[in-house]
């Protein structure tokens, strides 16, 4: 057997505790990086959405 076959399993990667932190700081990062892509979308102007292919319209629609 080589070393990498005989070591143990990981015992707390799918542990609850875990899962239970890991899905508030996922979604907290996902609303994070909303946030910051809105925050840089506002500051365009309509001629640069347009060439990006958006309006102000989908920017208030953009939550």
């Amino acid at each position: 057997m080589e070393f990498y076959e005989n070591r143990s399993g990981k015992p707390f990667k799918a542990s609850p505790f875990v899962l239970m932190y890991r899905l508030p700081y996922r979604l907290w990062k996902a609303w994070r990086l909303r946030t910051k892509t809105r925050k840089i979308l506002s500051q365009l102007s309509a001629e640069q959405l347009r060439d990006i292919g958006l309006d102000c319209e989908d920017l208030r629609r953009y939550k």
